[in-house]
């Protein structure tokens, strides 16, 4: 598997790479033809909200809301309401191995820009990856029909500066942690 680190370019993934970075700590980057997507993907998202244009969970709310209109300056807070509000797991934390599974799955799905994430975010589960910080993601409970919402909402509260992660073992609130929000 070698000590080589990963360039994630949505494409490529091997399960040995998944393995190797999972149990034995390997390193990722962003490959940098592929940022150009994410770039592209998050200009857009940009753009378009700026333009009030109609864009599902950014500029609308979600589900029955869907087609309530958020204004632009509302929208991160929408971001972090619907994350703090779907991180309701229960149960022992996910093993470390399984969370940079689910966080380098997770990094390799967006690097295609599709979905209009920031490079900034993307970059930031990288450092989450390549420093040894692990959210805690309880292994029980989700919310709707993927079965992804529930744990996905506790990784992506950590990036908020909430929640709880460990590092060199030891269980801390993510405000403690090193990469505390920006």
């Amino acid at each position: 598997m070698g000590s080589s680190v990963i360039e994630l370019n949505g494409h490529s993934l091997k399960l040995e790479d998944i393995i190797s970075v999972a149990r034995e700590g390997r390193k990722v980057a962003l490959d940098r033809s592929a940022v150009a997507f994410v770039e592209r993907g998050s200009g857009m998202v940009r753009t378009w909200a700026k333009e009030s244009r109609v864009i599902y969970g950014v500029t609308t709310g979600f589900g029955d809301l869907s087609s309530q209109f958020i204004p632009p300056e509302q929208s991160e807070q929408l971001q972090a309401n619907l994350m703090t509000s779907h991180a309701s797991g229960v149960g022992d934390p996910f093993p470390e191995e399984i969370v940079r599974a689910i966080i380098l799955l997770r990094v390799n799905s967006l690097i295609r820009g599709f979905s209009g994430i920031s490079l900034q975010t993307l970059s930031r589960l990288v450092d989450f990856l390549n420093i040894g910080i692990h959210p805690v993601i309880p292994c029980k409970g989700s919310v709707g029909a993927s079965g992804d919402l529930c744990p996905l909402s506790h990784l992506g509260i950590a990036l908020l500066g909430l929640g709880e992660v460990f590092y060199r073992g030891k269980r801390m609130d993510t405000s403690e942690g090193p990469t505390a929000p920006r």
